[in-house]
């Protein structure tokens, strides 16, 4: 199929409206066959359940055109189980795992034309969400859903390389004790506009958020996982029950270990030991690793040692072997890349 006529390299990071989207209705206990559809816009009541008490949780994906020229998913299978995760925890009902992922291939497959070619730095997102459709005015869970998937061309997420973040650490809590933190719930990212904006006016990218029970560990951003690494080339990534499982992040240490020989280790990490550590990253589909360059916790400054200017070494290794794994440069561990055409 030809492609689209895009300036991939400046199509930038936004919605971009694709031709086709999978849309599937839950009514009477069971979810329906779902089709294809070239309706973007939905209709919904005005007292629906996603309106009235926001009960919607979604996932994030790409599709990539490999070297040897296949498109290709990465991972979808642990998407499909993350959004079960999400569902369950929010009173909605499972859209099948299996379902899921072949929902992910028709859809990719009914978009090849907006799929970017290889090596111009674009990818095609792919966005899977649920929500409550029917109307509801008691505080209780909606009785019907729908599920759907739809897909835009995305550029690079960094437009003349990986310059490294500034981030500060937040007087927000992205998530409470025993909350939705561990899920991919809207909500949890209503909550982070506020702390994000914020973080932007102050002149800050992004925002580092401590756990709500103690404000002493390293959870996440608003958006990503953190990645360390030792002086010692260690990998470490904090542990707790309210930080997203991220898909990436979990792909990182894998690589980390088995690719490049590297000791790994997932535990709390304490806010008092990042001025020890040599690298920082932010782990997220959008952009695999973004380099950190320096935290900032109310005046003081932790300036990493890979410095303002690039990548780290450590870092860089990483993201150059999951991207070659992502775009058929380099062998992929079983399972890892589905295969659309």
């Amino acid at each position: 199929m030809e492609k689209k006529n895009l300036d991939w390299a400046n199509i930038g990071f936004g919605y971009h409206e694709t031709d086709k989207r999978f849309v599937s209705n839950y009514k009477d206990g069971v979810w329906d066959e779902g089709a294809l559809t070239a309706d973007a816009n939905i209709v919904i009541n005005e007292c629906a359940g996603v309106l009235q008490y926001a009960q919607t949780c979604f996932e994030g994906m790409k599709a990539y055109t490999t070297e040897d020229g296949h498109i290709v998913t990465f991972r979808p299978d642990l998407n499909a189980q993350r959004m079960e995760d999400s569902c369950k925890r929010l009173e909605m009902p499972v859209f099948p795992k299996d379902r899921f992922v072949q929902a992910v291939a028709d859809v990719v497959a009914a978009n090849e034309a907006y799929v970017p070619p290889y090596g111009s730095g674009a990818t095609l997102y792919i966005r899977p969400y649920m929500f409550g459709s029917s109307s509801v005015i008691g505080v209780k869970p909606a009785e019907e859903y729908q599920f759907r998937i739809f897909t835009t061309p995305v550029g690079p997420y960094f437009k003349g390389g990986a310059k490294p973040l500034t981030i500060k650490v937040s007087d927000f809590d992205r998530a409470a004790p025993h909350g939705t933190g561990h899920i991919k719930a809207g909500l949890n990212y209503a909550m982070s506009l506020h702390a994000i904006i914020t973080a932007h006016e102050e002149g800050y990218d992004e925002n580092m958020y401590l756990d709500p029970g103690t404000r002493s560990k390293v959870e996440e951003t608003g958006g990503a996982n953190f990645l360390f690494v030792t002086k010692d080339n260690k990998v470490v990534t904090p542990k707790s029950g309210s930080i997203l499982p991220s898909i990436t992040r979990r792909s990182l240490m894998t690589v980390a270990k088995d690719y490049l020989g590297l000791e790994v280790e997932e535990r709390e990490v304490l806010l008092e030991e990042v001025k020890d550590f040599a690298e920082c990253g932010l782990c997220g589909t959008a952009a695999v690793i973004s380099p950190v360059g320096k935290v900032v916790d109310h005046g003081k400054e932790i300036v990493f040692p890979s410095g303002m200017n690039e990548m780290g070494p450590i870092t860089k290794k990483l993201y150059d072997t999951l991207t070659g794994i992502q775009m058929g440069r380099l062998e992929a561990p079983e399972g890892w890349i589905h295969v659309i055409k």
